[in-house]
């Protein structure tokens, strides 16, 4: 979504990781990493992807894009890894019919669930058991296009609250709702089948996440939790986690750390 310019540094108030135990029932964990790492590291991570994920980072255009694209699988291969104790090289993914990653059925998997979304030199990993989750960070760099996206991508009520908002607020208020909109798209496993019209989000910045309407899928409204996340100045992202298990709410336990 946002073009790349120069990078900010990704100076989080989340703590330090430390030891990742695999997250329980109801807890889910984020974790933020700065993509651009030193040559010596970056090398070691590489060695961590498969072959195709090796290819997919040499299509990228730029070399600054193909390091980050790298970087980010190789962390995630190492999160991964600590959380279920197996060599970040010997993880297997698999994907959807939509493209959404997850690992292979067996190999100690557990039940374990992921997102990473990435943007400039940030990113997010997010991780839960047996529940869907999605994640979104998107740099606040500003949109010269913003009213046109806005009447693109957004239901009519979100257009209205957009509108109404003071021009100081516009820019939150666009990257409010977008990574609301992309992190529950990508909890979903939809890719761009599911259009971002198709449902509401509160977008007024600052304020509580949720999902606020589905015309076609009343029930979704009910079935995810969404939080809204401040991860490093000048960045926002957004968490969107299966709500319900069995048909019993449980309880979120979100944990955040930066790695």
């Amino acid at each position: 979504m946002v073009r790349d310019a120069a990078t900010l540094p990704v100076d989080s108030p989340w703590p330090s990781a430390g030891p990742s135990p695999a997250p329980a029932a109801g807890a889910v964990g984020v974790w933020l990493v700065d993509l651009d790492r030193p040559p010596v590291l970056r090398e070691r991570l590489a060695g961590h992807l498969s072959a195709d994920e090796r290819e997919r980072a040499e299509r990228f255009r730029f070399p600054v894009h193909q390091r980050r694209f790298a970087t980010g699988r190789g962390l995630l291969r190492e999160l991964l890894g600590r959380l279920l104790g197996i060599e970040p090289a010997r993880l297997s993914f698999e994907y959807g019919a939509k493209g959404k990653p997850r690992l292979a059925a067996g190999g100690g998997a557990a039940g374990l669930r992921f997102n990473l979304s990435h943007s400039q030199n940030a990113a997010l990993i997010a991780v839960a058991v047996e529940r869907a989750v999605g994640v979104d960070i998107e740099a606040l760099r500003p949109i010269d296009d913003a009213p046109s996206l806005v009447e693109r991508f957004f239901a009519p009520r979100e257009r209205r609250v957009f509108a109404g908002l003071a021009a100081a607020e516009r820019l939150a208020g666009f990257y409010t709702a977008w990574t609301r909109k992309e992190a529950y798209v990508k909890a979903r496993g939809d890719g761009l089948s599911l259009p971002t019209t198709a449902f509401e989000v509160e977008l007024a910045p600052g304020s509580e996440a949720q999902l606020l309407a589905f015309v076609q899928e009343p029930e979704e409204v009910g079935r995810w939790t969404l939080a809204g996340l401040e991860p490093a100045p000048g960045f926002l992202g957004a968490l969107a986690v299966e709500g319900a298990a069995g048909g019993e709410e449980l309880a979120l336990d979100l944990r955040f750390w930066r790695d």
